[in-house]
């Protein structure tokens, strides 16, 4: 397993991580707890050390398993939560509403985007305690809000980190100005952003060519800073198991959503086809490419993969030896960009 370190905290992570957003049950349709745990497990027997959570996967659920799943092996694994998704609070901007199952118009569990600094002192230790742990190694704001000033927000950060309860302060779904202000307040060391090869707003005009859009990457790579790509499977649509005719629960979200649909399944199916001999040249599963691919791109730092059973932990850890040369690279590239339709696909 490649290492890779998180800005510079000095803490070494797997480049391949495990996202634990399905163990949470909460808009996946649920979860089979004894086998999130074995994951975990099957993960880190594997070489994966990295795990990240959030208190709003499963409004807390998910910390509890992956407490339970480390408690006898929390030195083996770098811990990563997260912090500002909160539930029914006083203040922050209103994103969306739920009940236990999922999604819901009229539910009685408001989630607000809140990076006060009092709601996070509660918020982290709440989760220290579902996580049966006395530190995080990664705290990361989930998202970005107005009503907080970010230096009131970093500064908390920095004292928790003072206090030795965090190891080292990340973000996620930030634009580059949010990230100047963090690094003005103090040291930041992570941006976690959605990131797969049909998901690209990160490179900036680089790729894409539109005008005004920040290389993120870039800025990341140019000021020490680890990026951890969430979604590279992109839900499961890059693995190449999730086929034209697979149907969704209701429950499940990608039963709403456009990239999912039977349409552009065929068109990604058909796309994948075409990484085949490279994949065969390194024998290794689609899923294996797609993920190893993620984590070549310069300035991405680690790939966050789901998994629901311990083979599926084991599939994603086997990526991250995965070694692809300049010319895998450019062939798989080539391809995406002969397609332009299957790109950032909502």
């Amino acid at each position: 397993m490649q290492m890779r370190v998180l800005g510079a905290s000095g803490i070494e992570a797997s480049v391949v991580g495990i996202g634990t957003w399905v163990m949470g049950g909460w808009m996946w349709g649920g979860a089979d707890e004894g086998e999130s745990i074995a994951a975990v497990h099957a993960a880190i027997d594997a070489g994966i050390n990295l795990i990240d959570t959030a208190p709003i996967y499963g409004f807390g659920h998910s910390e509890v398993v992956v407490g339970k799943a480390i408690a006898d092996r929390r030195d083996k694994v770098v811990l990563a939560t997260k912090c500002g998704m909160v539930i029914n609070s006083v203040g922050g901007r209103a994103v969306a509403r739920s009940t236990a199952a999922g999604p819901s118009e009229f539910g009685h569990l408001e989630i607000k985007i809140w990076n006060d600094p009092e709601s996070i002192r509660q918020e982290v230790e709440l989760s220290l305690k579902r996580l049966g742990t006395d530190y995080i190694d990664l705290y990361q704001t989930h998202w970005q809000e107005e009503e907080t000033p970010i230096a009131e927000t970093m500064g908390v950060l920095m004292k928790l980190k003072e206090e030795g309860k965090i190891r080292a302060i990340g973000v996620c779904n930030a634009t580059v100005g949010e990230m100047d202000a963090y690094r003005a307040a103090g040291q930041l060391d992570s941006d976690q952003e959605q990131y797969s090869m049909i998901h690209r707003k990160l490179e900036g005009g680089s790729f894409q060519g539109e005008d005004g859009l920040p290389d993120q990457l870039g800025y990341c790579r140019d000021n020490n800073m680890a990026v951890l790509a969430y979604s590279p499977l992109v839900l499961g649509l890059l693995t190449g198991k999730v086929g034209p005719e697979r149907v969704f629960g209701e429950s499940d979200l990608r039963s709403t959503q456009k990239r999912f649909s039977r349409a552009n399944r065929e068109k990604i199916g058909e796309l994948l086809s075409r990484f085949e001999p490279v994949a065969q040249k390194h024998g290794c599963t689609m899923a294996q490419l797609v993920i190893a691919w993620t984590v070549h791109q310069s300035g991405l730092t680690h790939a966050l993969v789901g998994a629901r059973n311990p083979e599926q932990a084991k599939e994603n850890a086997a990526a991250g030896r995965v070694v692809l040369d300049a010319g895998d690279l450019e062939l798989m590239n080539g391809l995406v960009r002969s397609d332009a339709t299957v790109l950032d696909m909502s």
